[in-house]
């Protein structure tokens, strides 16, 4: 069965860029889904239910742990 795309919510930023590089290095597929942080995109209701600090980069892992879906925000706790 294939895998589930994870989908990444980011902007052009150095931490955006880092979770991109970990994806294209582990071969994982994913999804884009740009927040523009110009224009407030990190402000809006659907945003903050994945990222409650308003802060990019965030993923969600359609195949998280027990396979329940799980979000992960902050390019630090990403990468781990």
């Amino acid at each position: 069965m294939p895998q589930a795309p994870i989908d990444v919510y980011s902007w052009p930023t150095p931490n955006g860029h880092k979770v991109h590089i970990l994806l294209e290095e582990t071969g994982l597929p994913y999804r884009v889904h740009p927040i523009n942080i110009g224009q407030g995109d990190q402000f809006t209701e659907d945003f903050l239910a994945i990222s409650p600090n308003n802060k990019i980069p965030a993923i969600t892992d359609p195949d998280g742990p027990d396979g329940q879906p799980i979000s992960l925000f902050e390019s630090g706790a990403i990468l781990v």
